[in-house]
């Protein structure tokens, strides 16, 4: 088996404008409402929480949530 093909959650660094993959899987999931976000996918994310979000919608929640 190939570890890139890992069925799991993914473990992603994530940088300003980019981001690696740390540990095999095929997603993420969303800070906000751990829904499954497919590696392909992935286009919102908070480098300072090092989270991932399906949407900027997401993100904003995520920024003003207490």
């Amino acid at each position: 088996m190939n570890d890139g093909d890992a069925a799991g959650p993914a473990n992603l660094h994530f940088g300003h404008g980019d981001f690696a993959v740390m540990g095999a899987g095929r997603f993420v999931r969303c800070a906000a409402t751990q829904r499954a976000i497919p590696l392909e996918a992935v286009r919102y994310w908070s480098v300072e929480r090092q989270e991932a979000y399906v949407g900027p919608g997401e993100y904003l929640a995520a920024l003003n949530a207490p």
